[in-house]
């Protein structure tokens, strides 16, 4: 990376400690989900069970996001990030516990889920503070490629070392990698007061709790290109239905636990690349033109499962379906951002967000439904023909609220 392109980025000491810390938490968290996969698959044998568990990594992130991401603004940031790693190391640890009950097993996993979104919040609000003007779009797009490849990294080491130790050892990694975060964040994030400390008083503007996510909600759906960008955002969780799926899949191949995390790495790898090579190769004026047809591409390479092609190919199709599914979201949320006023726009993401996380959770528990009724591969077939014919709509929707000129304050910025 250039020093005048996204390395500038790495320039910024705090953002290279968060950046870090970010990554030994995502890297963790894929280890875990491996490892959960594989241990509630092997207990129960249910793609039903298995897809819960998965789903549960996501879903709880919405009832986070309304109940606690305020503590973002009422408490200094970095408190907020370091606490709730601490927490979720010490919930993580217990997991491993042998002989842990299902019941309990996805109880400390819903509270996990539940404590990381103050830390989405805290981290995403003191980004701007950290990246001032461009480099905080250029920012977001280092933290889309290398979130991918450590979730790459994750799925793939993680299916090798569950298959090597146990699902127990790898969520202790987990655990570890949140104390690792804590530590990093302690040390090397600056101890700024805590938003509205001078007069004790939130900031302007500033609404918390179910009232600020549906009044995030109307803003939104009172803006066609708003509303059109963030549903086909939503619309990318039937396109994680995949890697839920994966434990369930490989038994179908007759493979083991360590395909489960080949299979699970399709699709961050594929990011990885679509990330890149979209916004190298894509000139920017282009790419918001290209958000419905990439959105509708990207269950196509899922539909073709329905054929049950064996594992190098399915590898390939998954690849490709994260390869169009990120390239669309990354553009989605960038046009999403310059379509939001400065003065609401951080209710705004926190609202997209969420609804992001949680889409992606109700989409992989209801392709577990398909895969119980019929089998793996038919409910991903299934979810890449649900994803294409909904994102269809959203295209058009997109299509429609940019039949006008745009105002130049909402124009793609030039390609760097």
């Amino acid at each position: 990376m250039a020093g005048s392109g996204l390395g500038a980025v790495f320039r910024v000491p705090e953002f290279r400690i968060i950046w870090g810390a970010e990554l030994f938490s995502i890297a963790g968290d894929q280890l875990a989900r491996v490892a959960l996969a594989v241990l509630v698959y092997g207990r129960t044998g249910s793609a039903l069970w298995a897809t819960v568990a998965y789903a549960l990594t996501f879903l709880p992130a919405l009832l986070g996001g309304v109940l606690l991401s305020g503590f973002a603004d009422r408490y200094r940031r970095r408190e907020v990030m370091i606490a709730s790693d601490v927490a979720r190391a010490v919930l993580v640890a217990a997991m491993a516990i042998p002989g842990l009950p299902l019941w309990a097993l996805c109880g400390l996993l819903v509270v996990v889920v539940l404590l990381g979104s103050p830390h989405t919040a805290a981290q995403g609000a003191l980004y701007p503070e950290i990246l001032r003007g461009e480099l905080y779009e250029r920012g977001l797009a280092v933290r889309q490629i290398t979130s991918q490849t450590a979730q790459l990294v994750g799925f793939a080491s993680g299916g090798l070392l569950v298959a090597a130790v146990s699902p127990a050892v790898a969520l202790l990694g987990n655990a570890v990698s949140f104390a690792l975060s804590a530590v990093v964040v302690r040390v090397g994030v600056a101890d700024r007061p805590r938003p509205g400390s001078a007069d004790d008083a939130p900031a302007p503007g500033s609404v918390g709790g179910l009232r600020g996510v549906l009044a995030g909600l109307v803003e939104i759906a009172t803006d066609p290109r708003r509303r059109a960008l963030v549903v086909l955002a939503w619309l990318v969780g039937w396109y994680v239905v995949p890697e839920a799926l994966a434990a369930p899949y490989a038994d179908q191949l007759g493979a083991g636990p360590a395909v489960v995390g080949l299979l699970m790495a399709a699709d961050p790898l594929g990011s990885v690349l679509g990330a890149w090579l979209f916004v190298r190769f894509v000139p920017a004026a282009t790419r918001p033109r290209l958000i419905g047809v990439m959105a509708v591409a990207a269950g196509i390479p899922l539909v073709l499962c329905a054929l049950r092609p064996g594992l190098p190919l399915t590898l390939v199709l998954w690849g490709v379906s994260g390869m169009l599914s990120t390239a669309y979201l990354l553009q989605t949320q960038a046009s999403f951002v310059r379509a939001t006023p400065d003065a609401g726009r951080g209710r705004a993401i926190g609202v997209a967000a969420s609804g992001i996380i949680a889409a992606q959770g109700g989409a992989v528990l209801i392709g577990g439904l398909f895969a119980d009724a019929w089998d793996p591969a038919t409910a991903v077939a299934v979810a890449g023909v649900i994803g294409a014919v909904l994102s269809l709509g959203g295209a058009i929707a997109w299509h429609c609220a940019n039949a006008t000129t745009l105002p130049a304050t909402q124009r793609p910025t030039p390609a760097r």
